[in-house]
Formats: structure tokens, sequence, C-alpha cells
């Protein structure tokens, strides 16, 4: 179940862009290759062993942060998460970004919260342009085969 939560994110990721168009004949690894912009979610996605979960049947939700949003993390962040040693912490953050099942943006409603895979909780605000904790999602309902993206400006990190 990780492994597949940590595809659909990578692949939700992928999604952001002009890739887009006509994207969900593709599974949410290959979206999000295809837009471009998910360089760092990718490479993340195969260094924690979740491309094949992510290219399952799903369906999953992911909130895919682009490459600039893995940029804001702190100097040396995603150099760390990808060491080998470090694979549990980089799953747990991967998974962390993948809701199980479809929720498309008109399933959103201010102050709701959605378990993750991770196991842990993300929460929806609505007002003034949709936030996933202190993400702010700036593309929305990127249709893949196996699930939907929305693309956010920042990596949401779990509680460890």
């Amino acid at each position: 179940m990780f492994r597949r939560t940590v595809l659909a994110l990578t692949a939700a990721a992928a999604f952001a862009g002009p890739a887009f168009a006509g994207g969900h004949s593709m599974d949410i690894v290959d979206t999000a290759v295809g837009a471009g912009t998910f360089k760092t979610l990718v490479a993340a996605v195969g260094a924690a062993g979740l491309v094949d979960t992510l290219k399952g049947e799903g369906p999953f939700t992911v909130f895919a942060p682009t490459d600039d949003a893995f940029a804001k993390l702190p100097a040396g962040t995603v150099e760390d998460l990808l060491k080998p040693e470090n694979k549990d912490k980089l799953v747990a953050v991967l998974t962390y970004h993948v809701v199980p099942g479809k929720v498309m943006s008109t399933d959103l409603s201010n102050g709701m919260t959605a378990a993750t895979v991770q196991g842990g909780e993300i929460t929806i605000m609505t007002e003034g342009g949709v936030m996933v904790n202190d993400a702010k999602v700036t593309a929305a309902d990127i249709e893949a085969s196996n699930g939907v993206i929305h693309v956010i400006d920042s990596v949401i990190l779990p509680k460890m």
C-alpha cells in the first residue's frame, strides 16, 4: 500500500504542466514523468521503490510537489532522504502526500482532514484558495488512469 501511495504521489506531480492535456490515459507515474516539472519527485519515488505501486490499479489521490517545491526544503534535505539508509523516512514523506481513493477538488471542504497512506492526516482549507497543510494547490483535478493529481507548491512533512 505504501508503494502504491508513493507512486501515486509521483505521478500526480507530473501532471503539473503542459503535459496535463489528455493525461488521464496515462498512469500517475507516466503523467508525472511527461510533465517535466516533477523530476525530483520521480527520482524520489524510484529511490523509495514505489514506482510499481504508483503504476498500480489505485485509485490514488496524490498531492504532488513540483521541483520548485522540493527546492524550498533546507539545503541537503533531498540528498539526505535519497540515501539508501534513509529509505524508510523517504517512503514516509512520499506516502504522506498520497490519499487512498480518487478525491476531486469538488469533494473538498474547508477544515476537512484526510488520512494518508503514511498513516498521518492532512488538513484541507478551501477559503482563499485550496491549501493542504501549509502547501498551496496550484493545479487541481489532473486525472490519470489510476487516480488524480493535485499539484502543490511545497513539500508537506509528516510528524516523525
